[in-house]
Order: structure tokens, then sequence, then C-alpha cells
């Protein structure tokens, strides 16, 4: 019998990613996505043959974390698996807490997701791949990135130019050149590609 999967991704692309990889096991059937943690909650409402949810944690509407407590309420029997872009020892402590069964890096997507489906689904649990935690200060906190240099991180992870962010931030190109600078050495990175990758390390996307 295959296990059946329900998706929940905010990002369309990480989505079409994951069904590449799984369709690839005849032992996994993907039957459902959604882009939020509400909208997994109204699939599981009217479809009740869903085996695991392979949840991400940084969604809008509602997070993975919240969504993950509602379904363990509600629906006991399904087992979750939660993505991740890091590891905190707080986060995973507060996973372990709620009841979710299994979480694996964003990283290690490939071989390893279709293994920690298929170990949730027989009962087990599935953090072996997560043997190493970071510091509970993280890395925004320890670089003292102000607010606005925090926007700017969000608009250039989307794909904003500096142009594009002045004029939807009301400020001059010159002063975001300014902000992506101070940013980079902060951050010690050193270009646009590292800082996007820093933004969804530290969950600021």
């Amino acid at each position: 019998m295959k296990t059946k999967v329900l998706l929940v991704d905010d990002h369309a692309i990480v989505i079409e990613g994951l069904r590449a990889v799984l369709g690839r096991h005849e032992e996994i059937e993907i039957c459902a996505e959604a882009s939020n943690g509400e909208e997994a909650l109204s699939i599981l409402k009217n479809q009740n043959d869903i085996n695991v949810v392979v949840l991400d944690i940084n969604m809008p509407i509602m997070d993975g974390l919240t969504c993950a407590k509602r379904i363990k309420s509600t629906y006991p029997e399904i087992k979750i698996v939660i993505l991740t872009m890091y590891a905190q020892k707080s986060f995973i402590e507060e996973m372990i807490k709620i009841g979710i069964d299994g979480s694996l890096l964003k990283s290690n997507t490939g071989k390893e997701l279709k293994e920690a489906i298929l170990r949730v689904n027989s009962g087990k649990s599935y953090y072996d791949l997560i043997q190493t935690f970071n510091e509970d200060n993280d890395q925004t906190d320890q670089c003292k990135l102000g607010n606005r240099e925090v926007e700017i991180i969000k608009l250039l992870a989307e794909g904003f130019t500096s142009s594009q962010i002045a004029e939807k931030l009301f400020i001059s190109e010159n002063t975001v050149k300014t902000h992506r600078k101070n940013i980079l050495k902060k951050t010690d990175l050193h270009n646009t590609s590292e800082l996007i990758q820093f933004a969804l390390n530290n969950q600021i996307m």
C-alpha cells in the first residue's frame, strides 16, 4: 500500500521540487498540495486518506508549527515531517513537544525525504540528520541588523533590484546601495546570492 502524502509549502518551486523527488518512488503517492497551514487543514478535513504531511515552517496565514499543533490535536494518527533551513536546539525541542514525528533540513530533501516519510509512517521518528544544533541566539541578532536592513534583505531575496526597492520604500537608490553594503559587512557575506541564502537560513523570507 502506498504512503499518501500532503505537501505544504508557500513556494511553488519548492512544491515542484518535492513532487519531482518523491515522484520517483513507487511507495509514495502525493495526493494533495497546499501553500499554507489553513489550506492544509481544509484539505485534511475533506480528505481522510492522507498518512503523512510534509510541512514547511515559515508560511503566510498559518505557519508550520501552528498547523502541526492543529493536526496533532485533530488527527493524531497523521504523521508530520517538518522541513527547515536550520536546526536550533530550542526549535527541535518544540517540535518534539508538539509531537511532530520527524524533521529534516531542506538541504537534505533527496533520498532522505523518502526515508523520513516511510519511517514516520511506520511509527518511528526521524530526527537522525539533525544531530548538531545551532546556538539559540540566531545570526540576525549577532549581526545586529536593523529593521530597515531586514526589510531590504527580504526584498532582495524576493528578486527586487535596488531601484525597485528604493521605489517601494520611498528612499533613494543610493540609500538602498548603502544599506546593502552595510548588510554585507555586518553579515560577512560577499554577494546577493549569499545574502539570499542567509535570508533562507535565518527564516527572514
